[in-house]
């Protein structure tokens, strides 16, 4: 199971970091990342992370504010975000691949959370 944490209202230019806690799943032997979903758009992948931790991809939207890392004690996946902006605002569950890597962070994972509401707007 996986459960997301962490979104809510920021004003534009604002951060937060997303949470998603793992029971059933050992984060660290998995690709794990990281979607979000606008209403009228199509699901989108924002970043994916190997097992290792040692590769990631991000969607060029969020290239540069975005980061994705694991605490393997924890057993959790986090997204931390800044420079928020309007375009951010979505629906973002994190997601896991049923391997150790993510191939092109598409929609060909194998288990999601239910997602945390991210809306950026002053």
């Amino acid at each position: 199971r996986l459960v997301e944490f962490g979104g809510g209202l920021v004003q534009p230019g604002g951060s937060l970091r997303l949470s998603c806690a793992a029971s059933g799943y050992t984060l660290e032997h998995y690709a794990t990342g990281w979607f979000r979903q606008a209403p009228g758009k199509e699901r989108e992948g924002v970043s994916c992370i190997n097992s290792s931790g040692d590769i990631s991809y991000y969607a060029d939207s969020v290239k540069g504010r975005f980061t994705i890392s694991r605490d393997n004690a924890k057993n959790t996946l986090f997204l931390q975000m800044i420079s928020l902006k309007p375009e951010d605002t979505a629906l973002y569950y994190c997601v896991l691949y049923h391997s150790d890597n993510y191939g092109d962070c598409d929609q060909n994972y194998d288990s999601w959370g239910q997602g945390t509401q991210v809306t950026v707007s002053s």
